[in-house]
């Protein structure tokens, strides 16, 4: 085992191969452990430099006449939150039952798998290409930091013509792992606002401290008009 860890902490910084993902998924030192549950197929899911994650049952969609205009800098943070809560809704789509993802509409999913990264490792989200050349797209890229722990949120679009049917369990994206150089900075998993999530998350947008003085900013502007 002591050798096992040796050959993995050896490892320079890079993308993580199919043999150093394995390494990580089955090492028993949890400081350089990769979690992932449930793993239902380990030899279709892990690839040469990636790890496929499936669909889960949960889902925010959108209910788009809820407001003319989602304006981030209207009222408080407190404002903020609860607008998004009303303008979103959480939905769940058991094993069998599909979802209608329609064209140009967005939709925010999670995976199947709830995953925990070790402090050296950081994950990026893609899209499988299958389902993008049926216009499927993992909208924006994602980056899972180290020590996230949690299920991952997808934002999924259709860009296609064609209205598409997502079920849960489908294998829907891939993580690319990659090492990171040594670091002196203490991760932990409350690193992230979105840590822990065990559904796909609401927008938390309004603990941005940035956005209070562009708030600020414009009553200003507004004040002087």
């Amino acid at each position: 085992m002591e050798e096992a860890e040796d050959k993995i902490n050896q490892r320079s910084s890079g993308v993580l191969t199919k043999e150093e993902i394995l390494e990580r998924l089955g090492t028993g030192n949890n400081d350089l452990r990769l979690f992932f549950t449930p793993m239902i197929d380990k030899n279709g899911q892990v690839g040469p430099s990636t790890l496929d994650i499936r669909l889960g049952t949960q889902f925010i969609i959108f209910r788009r006449t809820m407001y003319p205009i989602l304006d981030v800098c209207e009222g408080d943070a407190k404002d903020l939150d609860w607008k998004i809560g009303a303008y979103q809704e959480k939905i769940c789509k058991p094993l069998g039952q599909r979802l209608v993802l329609h064209p140009q509409q967005l939709v925010l999913g999670c995976s199947l798998e709830y995953i925990k990264l070790p402090s050296d490792l950081i994950a990026e989200v893609i899209g499988r290409s299958s389902w993008g050349r049926l216009g499927l797209i993992i909208s924006a890229a994602t980056v899972v930091h180290p020590c996230y722990a949690g299920v991952i949120t997808l934002e999924l679009a259709n860009e296609g013509d064609t209205p598409l049917a997502l079920y849960p369990g489908i294998r829907i994206a891939q993580l690319i792992f990659h090492k990171l150089a040594k670091t002196e900075e203490k991760l932990s998993i409350s690193s992230s606002k979105y840590a822990c999530s065990v559904e796909p998350s609401f927008s938390r947008l309004h603990k941005d401290k940035d956005l209070e003085a562009i708030r600020n900013l414009k009553k200003k502007r507004e004040s002087h008009s």
